[in-house]
């Protein structure tokens, strides 16, 4: 019998692995591969990462006049370090988190876009493997609108918590979304007090709801869930576009022979009774509609706190080695 992960690539979902950990990503041999600050910091503390930091921190030396600049450039480079060792092992594309600090700077996300795609081409990586990864806040979305139309740069928009930013992302023309499971379970968990099975999991419904919307009005911007807590939230969304998966949880799928039917389908989605909406160009529509959406409002904020605290942390650390070395 095949395994459950295999079985869950056979309903169409392309496997993508949530790790900085190159070294466990290989095993699960997924498609793609998505990174975060937590993920990298996390990553950066192991010994087997050493040489990467090194290197990152003699580039930060060289491409910064102020310590603070030299920090910046350290991490750049360490964040497209990380995504140049994860490309030598997977067929597809790698994402690369925009700093946290920018989810409410339009201009300062896309220029740090920019950035991270020209330090990828001065090391012979082409654009079309990398998805730059950015906020779903009003003005990360209108910057993935930019980096899509005016750039032909592939965004994926993480902390996506409500089909209100799943909307302006599709309409964004985003390649790709990162709609958040297991983090809409723990608010619901923490403001109910009761615990939810895999088929009443509100961060189930809420990717549902969004593949839903998109395969119902002809979106081709990619639904791939994440922030999964365990196997029964994974194969309740069998047949979604991608989902981005932990290593301690692929594993679990590889060692496991449990049927993982279809639950998601494309043609279902179609016939459903679905209003359309619209936010790109509606500012205030998408502030108000977001607003009414109590669990997303906080985890979205927290979201872009933890990201960006990690973000620091990590700089601490480089910041130290700079001086040192």
């Amino acid at each position: 019998m095949s395994s459950s992960l295999d079985q869950l690539k056979a309903t169409g979902t392309t496997v993508v692995c949530d790790s900085g950990d190159f070294a466990t990503i290989a095993k699960y041999k997924p498609q793609d591969a998505t990174t975060n600050p937590s993920l990298i910091l996390a990553a950066s503390k192991k010994p087997e990462y050493a040489k990467l930091i090194d290197a990152a921190v003699e580039y930060g030396k060289a491409h910064g006049k102020t310590p603070d600049e030299k920090v910046d450039a350290t991490l750049d480079r360490l964040l497209v370090a990380f995504g140049e060792e994860i490309l030598k092992i997977i067929p597809g594309k790698v994402s690369t988190e925009v700093d946290a600090r920018f989810s409410f700077d339009t201009k300062a996300s896309v220029a740090k876009a920019l950035h991270i795609i020209e330090l990828y081409k001065s090391i012979g990586i082409d654009k079309s493997r990398i998805l730059i990864k950015i906020a779903s806040t009003w003005e990360g979305i209108q910057a993935a609108h930019i980096l899509q139309s005016e750039h032909g740069i592939n965004c994926n928009l993480t902390l996506m918590f409500s089909l209100v930013q799943a909307i302006a992302g599709a309409e964004a023309g985003a390649f790709l979304i990162s709609p958040f499971v297991g983090r809409i379970l723990d608010w619901y968990k923490a403001s109910t007090k009761k615990e939810y099975s895999a088929q009443e999991d509100p961060g189930v419904k809420s990717v549902q709801s969004i593949f839903d919307y998109y395969k119902k009005y002809g979106y081709k911007t990619i639904v791939m869930g994440a922030s999964f807590r365990s196997i029964g939230e994974i194969t309740e969304l069998a047949g979604c576009d991608y989902l981005t998966i932990a290593p301690n949880l692929l594993e679990q799928l590889f060692n496991s022979t449990e049927p993982v039917p279809k639950k998601l389908d494309a043609s279902a989605s179609i016939a459903k009774d679905i209003p359309k909406q619209s936010y790109l160009s509606d500012e205030a529509l998408f502030r108000f509609d977001f607003n009414e959406q109590v669990m997303a409002v906080e985890k979205l904020r927290e979201g872009i706190s933890k990201f960006a605290a990690d973000a620091v942390t990590l700089k601490g650390i480089l910041k130290e080695k700079i001086e040192k070395a």
